[in-house]
């Protein structure tokens, strides 16, 4: 029986895909559950698997464009096939490659006979010298020729001897400048390697430059003192992995916060249709991802109703299906609201861009101790800097900016998040 292996749907919306890469040699003879081939969207890149076991025959080639239903290979199940086993994982041991240790060489010590002929020793240190005649006098033997009206001619006179190590100083003094070599230069390489684009990148590359001619985006910045939430995870962290079976990171509590403080300063939230102004009553928020086929923005959902473990356990989950290309378009689409975290990577300050229809998005960047003014004192804290680029068609300077001071409130005093930003001790007094 021939199975036709057909091109899936990756999501609404979506007519045809690309090829990218075949995971199975042709001819060769597949597992049912096995991988055969990678394709790629304009959102996302997908993998295609055996429903049945047999002799794979491609119809496609990597690169080919299909249309969403095209049959891109088939698979003759009359080859009968071992069940798929999951691959061990390779222990692959290093050969060590033992350095080459240069010794130091050490000075050694020189006899040498003073005009008195004492033979003293001493060691030998080196000074620049330039030569008289067929005599090399060091800066140092010169300055003192001088200062006691001496010539080279006084000095040679006046020395009585030449010792053994004098005569085998010279000779490898000698053999050294006859033996003076440099290392060879390695030749220059001026060749280029060239690789297609994929389409999932070609995508992202229209759509970046579409959102700058079509947006007017600014970027606000704000610092924010990351003591409390360092403190917090490393007093609690034992804790919260033991409960959950997982830890707690940085990314869900930001999360939190920008999806309270959205609830401040609504139009954060919003979104351009036509000549409407959306504004969500919810908040999904995407988390950008870096993968190997680029930048992915997994969504989660109803972050402003989710406690911190559940966005952080959604946060796990989406980040390696992403990676591991298992997620669906439906977990690309749909945010309202984006947080970038560019400090994993190191960096220190960005302007990250808008992921339209959305109207705004929050860059983190990375935790590095500076010296702060706190009641008079400078201390040294935790600071990370935050920058938030937003649309100003639709988000004024204030919302903005109020937006961002009210992120880092809560992230300084993340107390404030069982309070839905407000200040408890308000609450408490009725105020």
């Amino acid at each position: 029986m021939i199975l036709e292996v057909k091109v899936p749907s990756p999501g609404e919306s979506i007519t045809e895909v690309e090829i990218g890469t075949w995971l199975v040699e042709d001819g060769s003879l597949v597992a049912k559950g096995q991988e055969l081939v990678e394709i790629e969207s304009d959102k996302a890149t997908l993998t295609v698997v055996a429903d049945e076991g047999g002799k794979i025959k491609f119809l496609a080639e990597e690169g080919q464009v299909l249309h969403v239903g095209t049959v891109a290979c088939t698979i003759d199940t009359s080859f009968e096939v071992p069940v798929a086993k999951e691959p061990k994982p390779e222990v692959s041991a290093e050969k060590e490659v033992p350095g080459k240790e240069v010794a130091a060489e050490k000075e050694e010590p020189s006899e040498t006979v003073h005009p008195s002929g004492e033979n003293v020793t001493e060691t030998v240190t080196p000074e620049i010298s330039e030569q008289k005649g067929n005599v090399k006098v060091t800066s140092v033997a010169r300055e003192m020729m001088k200062e006691n009206n001496l010539s080279v001619e006084d000095v040679l006179n006046g020395l009585r001897r030449l010792g053994k190590k004098d005569v085998e100083a010279f000779l490898k003094m000698r053999s050294e400048e006859a033996n003076i070599s440099f290392p060879e230069t390695k030749p220059v390489k001026r060749e280029v390697s060239r690789e297609r684009m994929s389409l999932l990148r070609r995508k992202l590359s229209a759509r970046l430059v579409s959102i700058k001619n079509e947006t007017a985006m600014l970027t606000t910045f704000n610092e924010v003192d990351m003591s409390f939430i360092i403190n917090m995870r490393k007093q609690y962290q034992q804790k919260f992995t033991e409960k959950y079976g997982f830890k707690l990171g940085y990314m869900s509590l930001f999360a939190k916060a920008c999806a309270i403080a959205a609830g401040y300063h609504p139009m954060v939230n919003s979104m351009i249709d036509g000549d409407e102004i959306v504004t969500p009553v919810y908040v999904d928020i995407g988390i950008a991802v870096s993968t190997p086929k680029g930048l992915m923005v997994p969504v989660i959902r109803n972050v402003d109703s989710k406690s911190i473990p559940e966005i952080e356990s959604d946060i796990k989950v989406l980040a390696e299906k992403a990676r591991t290309r298992k997620i669906t378009v439906e977990e690309l689409t749909g945010g309202t609201f984006t947080i970038t975290n560019g400090g994993v990577f190191g960096s220190m300050l960005s302007t990250p861009i808008i992921n339209p229809p959305q109207s705004a998005i929050l860059g983190m960047h990375n935790i590095v101790e500076r010296p702060v003014a706190i009641e008079g004192q400078v201390v040294v804290r935790p600071v990370m800097y935050l920058a938030l680029s937003y649309d100003h068609r639709i988000i004024d300077g204030k919302d903005s900016v109020s937006f961002l001071v009210k992120v880092r409130q809560l992230l300084e005093h993340p107390e404030y998040m069982m309070t839905n930003g407000k200040n408890p001790e308000e609450i408490l007094l009725k105020l």
